[in-house]
């Protein structure tokens, strides 16, 4: 039980108390419930790993997204997790392909760019093909710093625009709630009027 418990603390935002609380319902249910539980757990980690193009989850060489021949090729949408991924996938918004970078540059944390995922998304920017890449990584001073890396990494390709998402007051905000930074981005990021109406 000791050990079940010590696994469970290794966890992400598990401390020794939840971990204990967990083992403890675990000891509570079925035991065919836990062993499809363990089963579970094992064959994700073993079937599950990353695409080859993107550096998604998938459970083939390829993901799903970079195989959809419907998907457009020409724009890849670069994010910082794969959490990032089904985030913009949601919106139903995107229809291009994604570049996971696996993190961000944050000296503080001692990751650097050799830590990321960039060198293959250069490549597949030189390999021809892509028109745009558009730059979703989160508005702080990390995520910042990691698109002016992209950016200039991917200046040498003239033929090919880099894009940021848009930053600003979310629909449904009061503007007394929201904050100077992203207050101040939507007011220089506005658009005339006409395209909010549409």
């Amino acid at each position: 039980m000791e050990r079940a418990v010590q696994e469970f603390a290794k966890l992400p935002g598990i401390g020794r108390k939840t971990a204990l609380r967990l083992v403890l319902h675990l000891l509570r249910q079925d035991v065919d419930d836990v062993q499809r539980l363990s089963e579970a757990i094992s064959t994700m980690r073993r079937e599950v790993h990353y695409c080859h193009v993107c550096h998604n989850i998938s459970d083939s060489d390829v993901c799903p997204i970079c195989s959809n021949p419907r998907r457009d090729a020409q724009t890849i949408c670069v994010v910082e997790n794969i959490q990032d991924v089904m985030a913009v996938e949601n919106t139903q918004q995107f229809h291009g392909l994604y570049h996971v970078l696996g993190g961000i540059i944050s000296p503080m944390d001692g990751i650097g760019p050799s830590d990321l995922e960039l060198d293959s998304l250069v490549q597949r920017v030189g390999e021809g093909g892509v028109k745009e890449v558009i730059l979703a990584l989160s508005p702080t001073i990390e995520g910042d710093t990691t698109n002016y890396y992209i950016f200039r990494k991917l200046a040498p390709f003239k033929d090919v625009t880099v894009s940021v998402i848009a930053r600003g007051v979310s629909v449904g905000d009061e503007l007394e709630y929201t904050d100077e930074v992203t207050l101040g981005r939507s007011i220089l990021s506005r658009v005339p009027f006409e395209r909010v109406e549409s």
